[in-house]
């Protein structure tokens, strides 16, 4: 921004002394332990997995895989609660009974193999089963889709007509039901008589007048009242009754998995209002396939919502902790740091309530990080065990506890980030310096072509000579080294340059490794922020960008751009991260590349780019040039240089990493470091609140 000073600004400034911070958190904290129906340590909390957000809730699996080294105990959730079990061994796979496309239906199992393969190539929600034929064979069925209506089966199994299986049904959740029986066994026995009438059968699980489990089989899978006539003139109507909908689970043997005829999984498939509630039968831990395999603590819901499949991860509040914490912050940091970040995490989780509709949370940064028990560490477990049921209130309210990983030097304040005010969330000072610990300094150098870049420390050496200018040189000691956009190494990024060792450079300034505290970004062009721009502002901008100029609010974050003179129209400020090409946080200076003023003959002055005629320079010898290289270099009258370009490009030198709201978890490391307790930190970053039990 023209007017301030950027060498004196947030990139440059020099590192202030700590005391008053020091002297201010010398208080008495207070645990206090508030009244609650449910205390935080025995609370449950449910996590949304395979959620597709932001927007409204949509499945991105349509089966969960799920198993467990000593089995699963697979039920039926009842409204309290409870949940009431079926036997099952071995992987338990869940999807929806809802329409699906019966793709081919044969008691070949090489051709079905065959068949659910090339499928598979085009569909996600495909799966190869069987069930009892006539004359004791097996009929496999290879099904494709999760459909809403049976219109929608319909077309699809018109496509697949039109694939290559012209006997590709539309397939649906009408079935007829059996009495029931009290064990597995003897459904299977009676499923054999009735697929013996070639018809398509399969298991339902159901709650008995008693509470225990029961089984039934289920006839036909039609799409509408008149198909389920059909498969009751086939097999005839004793014995049968119409299946109620989604009454229970629906089951089915699976070969996707297998691969073979003689081995299956059981696919499990729910209904209506209907809820799964699988559980480990013996320790801890049930694996998802679909999320990257990872395992979890405590059971799993699955249930139809949105016409989609919901998998929800329901465990105890502490335990779902274990995993979050050390996904949030480096278990190696100190156990203050850790028990803050504990407490932190505890209190944001109780504070979003049920804000994903059917979850309180889910497993992305959209909530907090969560990956299940390998991300589990001794040293994080305790520091949630240590601080069991201990969440952060503002007038005996759950507060919000923000956080982020570096404040960048000042937290934000709410108002800065979103545009809204919240008491506690105001601007501190924050000690985040511990990031840039270790690293490397970069050189900004310019090079005899006119482009410039960063060179790593260690990969130059000092010469005596310097530029006619008086500015220093540097020598590039080994081949090919790299010159980068930006002082950090980025391999999927094209340095600027490679030079050849004994190459002579100038320096331009230096600078640390850009880290969480401070960085560097860009440069970019008009068209790049512009193309970073699209569907984050509320008003499109498309006009080249000549000059970009920002408000700051108190923490020195941007508050508003102003391009070509015009605000950009955006809904909270915290959007400009991601619509100035990914920017760690708001907290920048903007250099602007071409935004030069020139002192001409007489006192006049010419501002760059508003002035787009050609500029020239007079040599020592009188003679006018006109300077049109791409790069270039001005020395002002205090002797400082500054690197220019001809076209608009900008870039960003800013603080911190993430929103900047709340706890700053550098910032808590370093606090952890001076002797100061979890507590004592939370007070610090969340202004005026308390800390006790839930």
């Amino acid at each position: 921004m023209r007017g301030r000073s950027d060498a004196a600004g947030l990139a440059g400034r020099p590192r202030r002394s700590w005391l008053p911070l020091w002297l201010s958190l010398c208080l008495v904290v207070t645990v206090i332990a508030w009244p609650s129906q449910a205390a935080a340590e025995d609370r449950s909390i449910r996590v949304g997995l395979l959620f597709n957000l932001p927007g409204k809730y949509t499945a991105t699996t349509p089966v969960a895989t799920l198993s467990s080294p000593q089995g699963l105990r697979v039920g039926i959730r009842q409204p309290s609660g409870e949940a009431v079990y079926g036997t099952h061994a071995g992987a338990a796979r869940i999807a929806l009974h809802d329409y699906k496309t019966t793709v081919l239906q044969t008691t070949d199992f090489a051709a079905a193999q065959a068949a659910y393969k090339r499928v598979r190539e085009s569909s996600a929600a495909v799966w190869l089963t069987s069930s009892p034929g006539a004359g004791n064979a097996r009929l496999y069925e290879v099904t494709e889709g999760s459909y809403a209506t049976a219109a929608e089966a319909r077309t699809a199994a018109e496509r697949w007509s039109k694939g290559g299986y012209p006997q590709a049904v539309a397939a649906g959740p009408l079935q007829l039901e059996s009495t029931a029986y009290d064990t597995l066994a003897k459904a299977r026995e009676a499923q054999s008589a009735y697929g013996g009438k070639g018809v398509s059968t399969d298991i339902g699980l159901r709650v008995g007048a008693s509470g225990s489990m029961v089984y039934v089989v289920l006839v036909g899978r039609a799409v509408d009242a008149a198909g389920l006539e059909s498969v009751r003139q086939a097999v005839g109507a004793e014995g049968l009754a119409t299946a109620a909908a989604g009454s229970g689970l629906v089951l089915r043997e699976e070969h996707s998995l297998t691969g073979t005829a003689g081995s299956s999984d059981s696919l499990y498939l729910i209904g209506g209002a209907v809820k799964a509630w699988v559980a480990a039968a013996g320790s801890p831990g049930i694996q998802l396939t679909e999320r990257s395999a990872r395992t979890y603590r405590g059971g799993f819901e699955l249930s139809s919502f949105n016409n989609r499949l919901a998998v929800i991860n329901e465990l105890p509040l502490d335990h779902y902790l274990y995993a979050v914490v050390p996904a949030e912050m480096p278990a190696s940091w100190p156990a203050e740091a850790l028990k803050a970040q504990a407490v932190a995490a505890r209190t944001y989780a109780l504070f979003k309530g049920t804000s994903f509709e059917i979850a309180d949370v889910v497993d992305t940064e959209l909530s907090q990080v969560y990956r299940g028990m390998a991300d589990e560490v001794a040293a994080t477990n305790q520091a949630v065990d240590a601080t069991s049921g201990m969440v952060a209130k503002s007038n005996d309210k759950l507060i919000e506890t923000l956080f982020s990983s570096s404040a960048g030097g000042a937290t934000a304040n709410a108002e800065e980030i979103w545009g809204n005010q919240v008491p506690y969330l105001v601007t501190v000072s924050s000690p985040d310096e511990a990031s840039e610990a270790g690293l490397y300094s970069w050189y900004r150098v310019a090079l005899a072509d006119g482009r410039n870049g960063y060179i790593r420390e260690d990969l130059l050496e000092p010469v005596a000579e310097t530029t006619a200018a008086g500015l220093p040189m540097m020598r590039v000691k080994e081949e090919q080294t790299n010159v980068r956009p930006i002082p950090l190494i980025q391999d999927a990024v094209e340095p600027v340059a490679r030079l050849s060792r004994g190459t002579l450079v100038t320096v331009l300034e230096q600078t640390v490794q850009s880290n969480p505290n401070r960085w560097v970004r860009g440069p970019f062009t008009s068209a790049e922020l512009l193309t970073s721009m699209q569907g984050k502002l509320l008003t499109p901008f498309t006009a080249t960008i000549r000059t970009l100029e920002a408000e700051f609010g108190p923490s020195g974050r941007a508050v508003q751009l102003i391009a070509n003179g015009t605000r950009l129209d955006i809904r909270y400020p915290d959007t400009f991260r991601s619509a100035l090409g990914g920017l760690p946080s708001t907290r920048f200076v903007i250099d602007e590349t071409a935004r030069v003023t020139y002192l001409g003959a007489g006192g006049a002055t010419v501002d760059k780019p508003s002035d787009t005629s050609a500029t020239a320079v007079i040599g020592a010898g009188g003679q006018a040039v006109t300077l049109d290289s791409a790069n270039y270099y001005i020395l002002d009258g205090s002797g400082e240089l500054r690197a220019a370009t001809r076209e608009p490009s900008f870039r960003f030198i800013g603080r911190g990493n993430g929103h900047g709201v709340g706890l700053s978890q550098w910032g808590a490391r370093a606090l952890a470091d001076q002797g100061y307790d979890y507590q004592q930190i939370l007070q610090y970053y969340y202004t005026n609140v308390t800390i006790g039990k839930e």
